[in-house]
């Protein structure tokens, strides 16, 4: 049985105790060590002698790589992020729930929560009905006949907060079904032949900036969190339509309407978290600023490519005020896939959104990953997929700063190619393409501070760049080689790390001749984070 690291908490506040579940580790043999690090520096040592809950202890606030290791082989590892109560809103991993039957066990949900690091679960679909979100007692059907348990909620919710995550209630910002429609048919929004519009046949469409609306949602959402106890709400909307006419003849404009009712969610309700879905990344440029907690985006075509991607989170990152932004991207391909390509696809999807600065709704609930936006109809992950996520995850958590921080500015353009000549690097069996060009290693440069941060990510055995196409598995490069330009003082520090090696960052040796230095970088495999260091910061 291979060792297994699952902290106590998918996220720690500054004063909570670090504690970490080691399993599968025998009691006999040579003694192991828990190593906690930080950007690759070991900060603290804990011994190990058999399997069972290791107390770490407190931390500063941080990012930390946890490694068991005994022997000088490493065993395992895992991933912790200490934050200050009033940081804490910035970070926002992802994850959801959609099964609230009264027989299910609730610790599969923490389970998944610790594993992946998550900090806010989605509890898609518990109300009753999406204008009458508590109107079912404690047990009934949800709108499309699922079984529900109120209590089973209140127990995940719980589970949530015992696992250090927030539990956000879904909620459509303007759906109403047909038995609460006579109440709101007045509102309706209508297209150019006075047609309400309608989402299949049950739900119909409603103004969401009337005021008799926001009055009726927010009380709810308020009875919501009050009884069931949920820290705040999801708030969807379905991408369309953008303008609508009104029974009263008055077009309105449904970007203005969604600010209008998310700032009057936030006066009624100013302890909620509240994130509110820019489907399309429609209209997040209207959204972004406004008093919600995060930008999330649901992306559909158009967007369909690695690139595509790329530029939705940078126009997200440009407007969001440095709001933590969060990405729904739903890996249809493990459907009909095979496992190893959707892993790959996945892979190379959390790769362009992790290193371009957001991060990914994709996995929740017993263990199981989106394929559909009805979340009821997920997919259940195999063990070699929840291992890759396992380690993909951690190393998000653990080089945070380097990945997530709003500071962070894409240098690529001002440091690489022929003209600048500062800093780049080559492969002798691939080309390097500032875009993600199939048949290259994508490479871009970030800067932090006076830190450099090269995200090389390996396309060299791809044809298609679709997100969600199967892929092959990653090709070889070759050996890469980066060069950069010395900027008198003693050469900076060279270190890389891989999700799928290692996991954490190593040195590797810089060579200097005059005014240039090159270092020589491990096997690319998917996704590589260089972190070029001058002096000792």
């Amino acid at each position: 049985m291979v060792p297994r690291l699952i902290p106590s908490r998918g996220i720690y506040l500054t004063g909570e105790p670090v504690h970490v579940d080691v399993t599968g580790l025998a009691a006999a043999g040579i003694p192991a060590v828990l190593h906690v690090m930080e950007l690759g520096v070991a900060v603290r040592a804990v011994g190990v002698h058999s399997s069972g809950t290791i107390a770490i202890g407190e931390l500063p606030p941080g990012s930390y790589g946890i490694t068991l290791v005994s022997d000088g082989i490493p065993l395992g590892r895992t991933a912790v992020q200490v934050v200050d109560a009033a940081t804490r809103g910035a970070v926002h991993r992802y994850g959801f729930v959609v099964d609230y039957r009264a027989d299910r066990d609730p610790a599969t949900l923490a389970d998944i929560v610790r594993r992946l690091h998550l900090t806010d679960i989605q509890f898609y679909d518990w109300a009753y009905r999406h204008a009458d979100l508590l109107g079912g007692g404690e047990r009934y059907d949800d709108a499309l006949g699922n079984v529900v348990a109120l209590d089973m909620v209140r127990a995940l919710v719980q589970s949530c907060h015992d696992s250090g995550a927030r539990a956000l209630g879904y909620a459509a910002v303007y759906a109403v079904g047909r038995q609460e429609w006579p109440r709101w048919e007045s509102i309706a929004l209508l297209d150019a032949l006075s047609r309400p519009y309608t989402l299949g046949d049950f739900l119909n469409v409603v103004d969401p900036g009337d005021p008799t609306w926001i009055g009726h949602l927010s009380a709810d959402l308020a009875q919501a969190a009050e009884t069931v106890g949920f820290d705040g709400f999801h708030l969807d909307q379905y991408g369309w339509p953008k303008s609508a006419m009104l029974p009263s003849g008055v077009r309105i404009d449904l970007a203005e309407r969604f600010v209008s009712l998310i700032e009057a969610l936030r006066a009624r309700l100013p302890q909620s978290r509240l994130v509110f879905n820019n489907v399309n990344d429609f209209p997040t440029w209207a959204t972004s600023r406004s008093s919600q907690d995060a930008v999330y985006i649901e992306v559909w075509e158009p967007h369909t490519t690695l690139a595509d991607l790329a530029d939705v989170v940078t126009r997200a990152r440009a407007v969001g005020a440095d709001k933590p932004v969060v990405i729904a991207a739903y890996q249809q391909c493990y459907l009909d896939a095979p496992r190893p390509a959707a892993d790959q696809a996945t892979a190379l999807t959390m790769a362009t959104l992790f290193s371009h600065g957001a991060t990914h709704l994709l996995a929740g609930d017993a263990g199981r990953v989106l394929v559909d936006p009805y979340y009821v109809r997920n997919h259940p992950a195999e063990p070699a997929t929840l291992d890759r996520l396992t380690r993909w995850y951690d190393f998000l958590v653990e080089h945070h700063c380097l990945l997530l921080d709003p500071e962070i500015t894409d240098v690529t353009g001002s440091y690489a190619g022929s003209y600048n000549d500062d800093l780049d690097v080559a492969y002798p069996s691939a080309a390097t393409s500032g875009q993600p060009k199939p048949g290259t290693v994508w490479r871009r440069i970030t800067r932090r501070g006076d830190w450099l941060i090269v995200h090389l990510i390996n396309l060299s055995a791809t044809t298609d760049p679709r997100w969600d196409q199967p892929q092959p598995p990653s090709g070889d490069p070759g050996i890469g080689e980066l060069r950069l330009r010395l900027g008198g003082g003693p050469p900076p520090s060279v270190l890389v790390a891989d999700p799928d090696g290692r996991g954490h960052l190593e040195p590797v040796p810089v060579a200097t001749d005059g005014c240039r230095g090159t270092a020589v970088l491990p096997a690319l495999q998917t996704w590589q984070v260089v972190l070029v260091r001058y002096g000792d910061g």
